[in-house]
């Protein structure tokens, strides 16, 4: 026990050192400062680490715990091989305009936290980071302890940063990223120790598969999507409970499952980096087949386009347009899409489509419809009667769903300012009667 004193009064004593220097200018070797520990080091393992490949690593602050993998570039991890990665990485410059990626500049980062939040008593007990180097793709996760070996693993990571550009995470740039700056400030490491150019594969899931998937979880992402399947693998939701679980019990048996979790999420955020790679660089049936769903076509299409890829969803637009089994919400995204460019005969089209669609239940969809339609006869092509007519079929429409309106502020003023339509395009149809 006196030994172990002896050991943090010496830590906080160099910490305490270190810190005025590190604060405004942190000095980072190029390569990794920790050191793997053999069997000679002082300190000795539990063998059960050794049993999932966790060994001893330190450097000038401390020491902490870290697990290497190689995966050779063949590797394939679901329906991909992380070789694709590096003909995949130049698709993903769409991210960074004017900027040419590589797929060694790329670091996938994914943490192992104590709670939620990015608050002070939300701790990264776990940090795995993977990255392309040599013909491999290297795993790396770091784990500490206790909270003394904070701060020698958050130095590791700090010299790992300056050899990368873009940070690889999913929802890591609300998250991750935010947590991991304010564990460097409360470790006397400053905030801007590197500034990475995000790749959050969230945002393209979301806009992507907010509807055609059940959720936007990595996990289940991946394997509806990537063909990933997990096998007897530990919740992220229990990684905090079996940290705890370790610390009250000293025994890291219960840890390897999070280690694999940890690794599987890295493999994972690769495999997306690949698939939105090879959307961006327009291989959308050499590598991936294109979307079985209309709606995933369109939400696929339109975000291509507002990643600046304008031309490669056309054939994505037009097999959902001509699709038997686009739903009327489908048609509406793509006439907006056609408005908005200008493309009235093709927007008035599938404004029609999604109508008769809703043929058997005329809802919101063939609603919205209806009005667009309106709009468009009244201020395009000046034909009022037919203006009233669709403005007539979506008050009648409204009506139906009172008892919703009068509970909806924003549907009660939608009424009015349909029931003000109306009786502007009866007064005009009047007048050009006479």
């Amino acid at each position: 026990m006196s030994g172990m004193r002896d050991r943090m009064n010496r830590l906080r004593g160099e910490s305490a050192k270190q810190e005025e220097v590190i604060e405004e200018s942190p000095e980072l070797t190029e390569e990794p400062m920790a050191v793997l520990c053999d069997e000679e080091e002082e300190e000795k393992l539990s063998p059960v680490w050794a049993a999932f490949g966790v060994k001893l690593a330190t450097n000038e602050t401390g020491s902490f715990l870290l697990r290497k993998i190689e995966y050779t570039i063949n590797h394939r991890h679901g329906l991909h091989a992380l070789k694709e990665l590096e003909e995949a990485a130049p698709g993903l410059s769409a991210f960074h305009a004017n900027q040419q990626m590589a797929a060694e500049q790329i670091l996938f980062l994914d943490l192992e936290t104590t709670g939620l939040g990015v608050g002070a008593g939300n701790v990264p007990f776990m940090v795995g980071i993977g990255y392309m180097s040599k013909g491999q793709f290297v795993i790396e996760q770091a784990l500490i302890r206790h909270p003394a070996e904070e701060r020698a693993m958050l130095m590791y990571l700090a010299d790992k940063l300056q050899q990368f550009t873009y940070l690889s995470t999913y929802n890591g740039k609300t998250f991750d990223w935010p947590l991991v700056q304010s564990r460097f400030i409360l470790n006397g490491l400053g905030r801007k120790m590197w500034e990475p150019r995000h790749l959050d594969f969230l945002h393209p899931a979301r806009s992507i598969w907010r509807n055609t998937l059940v959720s936007c979880k990595l996990s289940h992402v991946e394997e509806e999507r990537l063909g990933i399947q997990r096998e007897d693998d530990v919740p992220g939701s229990l990684a905090p409970q079996l940290y705890f679980q370790y610390l009250a019990s000293g025994d890291p048996a219960p840890l390897e499952g999070v280690f694999r979790h940890n690794e599987i999420d890295m493999l994972s955020l690769a495999c997306l980096a690949i698939r939105f790679g090879h959307l961006l660089n327009g291989n959308i049936e050499s590598y991936i087949p294109l979307p079985d769903e209309p709606e995933e076509m369109v939400r696929t299409g339109l975000w291509l386009e507002r990643m600046g890829k304008k031309e490669l969803p056309v054939q994505l637009f037009d097999t959902a347009m001509h699709a038997e089994q686009s739903n009327p919400s489908t048609l509406l995204m793509l006439a907006a899409r056609d408005k908005k460019a200008g493309n009235w005969v093709r927007a008035v089209l599938l404004w029609q489509k999604a109508i008769i669609h809703s043929a058997s239940h005329f809802g919101p969809a063939a609603h919205e419809a209806s009005i667009e339609l309106a709009m468009y006869y009244e201020h395009k092509l000046k034909d009022y009667e037919a203006a009233l007519g669709h403005a007539n079929t979506a008050f009648e429409h409204a009506m139906n769903h009172s008892l919703l309106i009068r509970r909806d502020t924003k549907k009660r003023a939608e009424l009015e300012a349909l029931r003000n339509r109306i009786t502007r395009l009866r007064r005009k149809s009047t007048k050009h009667i006479q």
